[in-house]
């Protein structure tokens, strides 16, 4: 019975291995169509990993919904994303000319016909050595992001192939995993996770060369499946968010002019460095492939130092949160948050009035206008190395 069992799995093994070598092969068959001439790049799908920035569901789909008043200002009901509205990741879909990407962990209403979205809040590049619960920091880490993306393509196209019916309007054609943009926004919960257990900075900045190796397993690993075109997004100031801030208040000073903590910021500045030179060494690796670094740190920065200048209030001052103070932040309570007042259960984490105006939505994530300035600054390609805009990010290879 046991070797009856252990050959069956065997076999069922050695079928699904096919599985992406087919999938590959019809995939670079048809690579040419996304970067044909010298115009747009016709991008059909995007495939994003990250962190709650780009997270359009995941944790929400996983551990209880990101509760209102998230989502207040375009969707007018939660939606999954920790922001009143949009997220960068939404405004590069809209650009495309795709739909909102669904979260692959969404199971209910999700459409991945052009694309998926493998971003889980709380996701770091590095496994995380505890729990949601204790840490506020996902288990779904960026190696478990592209095994969700591995079991994505060998199920998707299988049963879009064997099944058909309604999963052809709902699973991507199979040489759409070549002419896709693969969108990668993680490493700013390596750097937090780690300062937050009270770390050095010294410690902090040690673990940046097995970060970028890990990050360079996984995107070699997406190239093997038939990944060609990147956009990699760099961290943002770390040292401008509250939470950052009030969780090491020993870290919060001495300030920059914006008022944000130089310490925080100079490490996200390496970090941003050593991803910048590891995107380099991926381009001469791979050099049928188009690797963008995108500069989101400079685009975070401009906003939250010229805020009022752009026409946004105080950019440390939190729109969605409790406590009133310096942030208007709470640690214990976040937006949407609950508390015991007589016996009865308020919702005390309200939303500020405007939040258009705000930059911070929830001390941790921007609002829908703070991203919406991000995206603008980084769509045309004047924060990317090489400079392309985001709809030729086809066009940059060996560049």
């Amino acid at each position: 019975m046991a070797t009856s069992t252990a050959a069956t799995g065997a076999a069922r093994r050695a079928a699904l291995l096919v599985i992406p070598t087919l999938v590959l092969a019809l995939a670079l068959r048809g690579s040419g169509a996304a970067g044909a001439g010298g115009g747009d790049c016709h991008f059909p799908a995007v495939f994003n990993f990250g962190d709650s920035n780009s997270d359009t569901g995941g944790l929400s789909s996983l551990f209880g919904a990101a509760p209102p008043p998230n989502g207040r200002t375009f969707f007018g009901m939660p939606s999954g994303r920790y922001c009143d509205g949009r997220l960068v990741i939404d405004f590069i879909a809209e650009s495309l000319g795709i739909p909102y990407i669904s979260a692959y962990l969404n199971s209910i209403g999700s459409n991945f016909t052009q694309g998926a979205n493998f971003a889980t809040a709380g996701s770091s590049i590095r496994r995380q050595n505890t729990s949601l619960f204790l840490s506020g920091f996902s288990p779904i880490s960026l190696d478990v992001q592209s095994w969700e993306f591995e079991q994505f393509i060998n199920r998707s196209e299988f049963v879009y192939y064997n099944k058909g019916g309604i999963y052809r309007e709902l699973l991507p054609r199979a040489e759409y995993f070549s002419q896709a943009l693969y969108t990668f926004d993680i490493g700013q919960n390596d750097i937090t996770s780690s300062y937050f257990v009270y770390n050095t900075t010294e410690e902090v900045e040690a673990t940046i060369p097995d970060l970028m190796e890990r990050l360079t397993s996984v995107i070699q690993s997406v190239y093997m499946r038939g990944g060609r075109y990147f956009w990699i997004h760099n961290t943002g100031p770390i040292g401008c968010l509250p939470y950052a801030l009030l969780h090491r208040p020993d870290l919060a000073t001495p300030t920059d002019d914006a008022g944000c903590s130089v310490t925080y910021n100079k490490v996200a500045q390496l970090f941003n460095l050593r991803l910048k030179e590891t995107v380099a060494s991926l381009r001469k690796t791979h050099p049928d492939a188009a690797f963008t670094y995108v500069d989101v740190y400079t685009a975070k920065y401009k906003l939250i130092s010229d805020a009022k200048k752009l026409g946004f209030d105080d950019p440390l001052l939190t729109c969605c949160g409790h406590g009133g103070g310096r942030y208007n932040f709470d640690l214990s309570i976040g937006c949407g948050g609950k508390k015991e007042v007589n016996g009865t259960s308020v919702v005390v984490g309200n939303s500020c009035a405007d939040p258009s105006k705000r930059v911070s939505w929830d001390g941790v994530h921007f609002t829908e206008a703070a991203n919406k300035f991000v995206f603008d600054q980084i769509v045309a390609g004047a924060l990317s190395d090489p400079p392309v805009p985001l709809k030729r990010a086809c066009q940059s290879k060996g560049r």
